[in-house]
């Protein structure tokens, strides 16, 4: 079996009692960062090696990870904060693991994207999540792309480029499309800040830029 299991995003108590069994019993543990995932490991008293399987390797490691599987071993997945796949390592080895007809099970838990739509006070019974931005190539075709999108838009963003989004999002939405953006969810300084574009500039030019950040855009009217 292959196992996803999500890991907190902020706050150790998020992490459920589902997945801290999973990965006591797991044979192989993955992890996207091993430096990240030992202090978790070790907080909930999960005594293993974790192995790296992030973006650099995941190509290469993913036929043997396929072979563990095929020998009967039980394989987990985590990422660094989050639900695994979700704008992280994860794919590709799900992928495989299915044609490979081996079973595939998710569990439930952390990830940003949902408490973030749930709290922006924008629609959430329709949403469509984009993630991260392209940084260069196919950033400004998305964008035109999403121009009339009718759902409401939710992005992955991190601080050093936040004001230069929020500006690219005002050009295309409008300056008065209603957005909502929230950061350190789950932290001790966990923030939402809602408003239109022209006020989450206004306000994000005068604050420090710290965490990563959720940014749900109201769709087209």
């Amino acid at each position: 079996m292959l196992y996803l299991v999500p890991t907190p995003i902020g706050n150790l108590e998020d992490m459920t009692l589902r997945a801290i069994r999973i990965l006591k019993d797991a044979d192989i543990i993955l992890a996207e960062d091993t430096r990240t995932s030992a202090p978790l490991l070790k907080h909930f008293g999960i005594e293993k090696k974790a192995y790296a399987h992030h973006q650099h390797n995941e190509h290469k490691a993913v036929n043997e990870v396929i072979r563990f599987l095929r020998e009967g071993q039980n394989v987990a997945l985590i990422s660094d904060a989050g639900t695994p796949a979700i704008s992280d390592p994860g794919f590709l080895l799900v992928r495989e693991a299915i044609k490979s007809g081996i079973a595939v099970q998710c569990l439930p838990g952390a990830t940003a994207f949902v408490p973030a739509l749930v709290a922006s006070g924008l629609p959430c019974d329709r949403f469509c999540f984009e993630g991260f931005l392209p940084v260069k190539k196919g950033r400004q075709t998305r964008l035109k792309a999403l121009a009339g999108e009718s759902r409401t838009m939710i992005f992955y963003e991190s601080p050093h480029r936040l004001l230069k989004t929020l500006q690219e999002f005002a050009d295309v939405f409008g300056p008065e499309r209603p957005a909502s953006i929230s950061r350190e969810i789950s932290k001790v300084y966990e923030e939402t800040v809602r408003g239109t574009f022209a006020e989450l500039i206004s306000h994000f030019q005068t604050h420090t830029l710290k965490g990563e950040f959720v940014v749900c855009v109201q769709g087209f009217a």
